[in-house]
């Protein structure tokens, strides 16, 4: 029972963690347009309102990452289907790497984090979600 909490507790705890990115960074961007990223303006009309639209998108994402940690283990699917879409960001990230070059450094992590502790998480949160199924049936709950 305490490993099933320790493991719980601790995914929660890397959940809240890497969920801070998107939403600090999406506010970042909805609030600063592409100048965000330390660029000189002006720049185009459409790219400032590009830009702040998938700045709202990546707070909604990090905020939707913040409503799995309460009952983890019962938000399989939308745990799952956030991982997806950010895992999507990921290879649309990678794809900009190997066409355009290799971004800043902050990049390079977020990239490590889509493509590689995203499918980590979901493993883990299926294996949280396991055993408090097991443990469950076990105490006939």
């Amino acid at each position: 029972m305490k490993e099933q909490t320790f493991g719980k507790t601790a995914l929660q705890i890397v959940v809240a963690v890497l969920a801070a990115t998107p939403v600090l960074v999406g506010m970042g961007g909805v609030l600063s347009g592409p100048e965000f990223l330390h660029v000189t303006a002006p720049w185009p009309v459409d790219l400032d309102s590009h830009f702040r639209f998938l700045s709202g998108f990546f707070l909604a994402i990090g905020l939707a990452w913040y409503s799995c940690i309460p009952g983890i283990e019962t938000k399989t699917e939308r745990f799952r289907l956030l991982a997806a879409c950010t895992f999507a960001g990921g290879l649309a990230r990678l794809f900009s790497l190997l066409w355009v070059g290799a971004p800043s450094l902050g990049h390079i992590a977020g990239l490590c984090v889509e493509l590689l502790a995203v499918p980590a998480l979901v493993w883990w949160q299926g294996r949280v979600a396991n055993k408090a199924t097991e443990n469950a049936r076990l105490t006939g709950a």
